[in-house]
């Protein structure tokens, strides 16, 4: 049985904190939600948002063709006592061109009488007034039934009478809304079976097309959304990477990728599926909401391996510590290194970098001593993977040497200003070798491993043009002893990227700056070996 996929990032997910999409940003998501097999995208609220006025403005003037997706504009029933016909906002939805128009509606008396502020029966009226009027001007029309399970809970009638009212006055589908995100799954399943049996008895309705829209406040979006999906719903709403206000709404990759994987129902082709996890990256790249590493499925955690035991059996079946093959939802597996890992988890490891260990227990042997004496100095390559790389390399004598440096300072200081209580600068100088070449360089920045960065650059540059693509996007520092108070040994993190791919890179010292340099002097040159660029010492 087919299950559609209606998508809400655009006016939903856009609602979390920290997302603030500008019209192109909109535009730019519509092949990505479409990419997944979306049947329904809503853009937002035309006439009530500027911005979605705009939106819709640009997609009638020929911006962001959809494919076989639907476009839906989203608003609200007429206002109570108003006629539907001198609406502005109903005549507004029409204007702006969507295939669908979706209107939220009141479906628990208590907001009815309590937030709009009229009677039970006109709530009715606005709902039957706004469908029929909407279906003379030739829109298809869908209900939100808002606050639906909570309604039903207090007052199962009048909430039917609201879902009955809306089928009756033409709409194609009534989506039960879990506004609070509140409800268990095991209440939504049975509420969906009862109002699908109260339809019937009561209205005669049967087999009505019912959709369900889950918030996760209690942490159970996703489920709900499928426990709705077995008692009949036939459309599943959501957002990509669950954006959403306070906790957000169901994640619909998630969705997708159960109700494919692990049902019967027919939601998404495997090659639809196959996009989920580049669709997840893409959406925060241009959200500019960092991934969450460990979202099922698309997360690069979510199919990331640690314990010895695992890697052992995943060398002989990987489908023993996998529910599923990540490659079906564009994903990988991943080995972590860790003192927990043994030898099969750093040959499986090795392997994801073109190295084949197999055979090898001398490499093997002396790459687990390393990586456990390393890990017992504070080092961590969980999250490093350049950095395990580059010791494979070294052991292997596969390690590629692009410089060599002789020495390298830098120095923190402030110049005496009386007036503002001076100003702090940090500077460093860098001694390398290069190219057949000696290189001296000093460099100025915003703290003294910024400096570093800034000499150390500046001296490759005149041997290594292509580091003019890479950069440090991100810098994590950690105390580990903390108990030694100024003492204690650092641990830092540095994030390096090229524009076509990120790497990570570790160092330990007795201060940031000593394990800001091992990391950034790795960070280089496992930038300069991924692009392919020969050494030139």
């Amino acid at each position: 049985m087919k299950i559609d996929v209606y998508d809400v990032t655009l006016r939903d997910g856009a609602q979390q904190e920290g997302i603030n999409l500008s019209v192109a940003d909109k535009i730019a998501l519509l092949p990505l939600i479409e990419a997944i097999g979306t049947d329904y995208i809503e853009g937002g609220w035309p006439g009530a948002i500027p911005r979605d006025t705009e939106f819709y403005d640009r997609l009638r003037a020929g911006e962001g063709d959809l494919g076989k997706a639907k476009l839906v504009a989203f608003g609200a029933t007429r206002k109570a006592g108003k006629s539907a016909h001198n609406d502005q906002q109903l005549a507004d939805l029409v204007a702006s061109g969507a295939h669908v128009i979706t209107l939220v509606a009141k479906s628990d008396i208590r907001h009815v009488e309590r937030a709009l502020r009229t009677t039970p029966e006109e709530n009715l009226a606005m709902v039957r007034d706004s469908v029929s009027y909407l279906r003379e001007q030739g829109c298809e029309v869908m209900i939100d039934a808002e606050h639906f399970f909570d309604g039903f809970r207090f007052d199962p009638d009048y909430t039917t009478r609201v879902v009955a009212e809306s089928y009756n006055a033409g709409a194609s589908c009534v989506i039960m809304c879990d506004t609070n995100g509140g409800s268990l799954p095991n209440v939504v399943g049975e509420m969906v079976s009862e109002l699908r049996e109260r339809l019937a008895r009561d209205f005669g309705i049967s087999d009505p097309y019912i959709g369900i829209h889950a918030h996760d406040d209690a942490g159970c979006a996703v489920a709900n959304t499928i426990a709705a999906v077995y008692a009949g719903c036939r459309q599943v709403q959501g957002t990509l990477n669950g954006y959403g206000e306070r906790t957000g709404n169901a994640n619909l990759l998630t969705i997708i990728a159960n109700l494919a994987l692990k049902t019967d129902f027919e939601i998404a082709t495997p090659e639809q599926l196959e996009r989920l996890t580049a669709v997840s990256h893409t959406a925060s790249e241009i959200t500019n909401i960092s991934p969450y590493a460990r979202q099922p499925y698309v997360g690069t955690s979510a199919f990331a391996h640690k314990a010895g035991l695992h890697a052992s059996a995943i060398r002989v079946d990987p489908h023993l510590y996998q529910h599923v093959d990540p490659l079906a939802v564009g994903n990988d597996m991943r080995m972590i290194v860790s003192d927990m890992a043994g030898r099969a988890s750093i040959e499986l490891k090795a392997r994801e970098f073109g190295i084949d260990l197999s055979g090898r227990k001398d490499y093997l042997t002396e790459i687990t001593r390393r990586i456990k004496q390393a890990e017992a100095e504070g080092y961590t390559y969980d999250a490093a993977d350049a950095s395990f790389e580059l010791i494979v390399r070294d052991v292997v004598g596969k390690r590629p040497v692009y410089f060599a440096v002789e020495a390298w300072r830098a120095n923190v200081s402030t110049t005496p200003d009386y007036a503002d209580n001076g100003e702090t600068f940090s500077e460093a100088t860098v001694k390398i070798h290069a190219g057949g070449r000696r290189y001296m360089r000093v460099g100025e920045g915003v703290g003294p491993v910024d400096a570093l960065d800034q000499a150390l650059r500046t001296a490759l540059k005149n041997v290594y043009s292509e580091l003019d693509t890479m950069e440090l996007i991100d810098f994590k520092v950690r105390i580990l002893d903390t108990h030694q108070g100024t003492s204690a040994i650092t641990r830092v993190m540095i994030e390096m990227a090229d524009g076509k791919r990120t790497w990570h890179t570790v160092g330990v010292g007795d201060d940031v700056v000593e394990a800001s340099w091992e990391a950034l002097t790795d960070g280089y040159v496992y930038g300069l070996m991924r692009a392919g660029v020969e050494p030139r010492l």
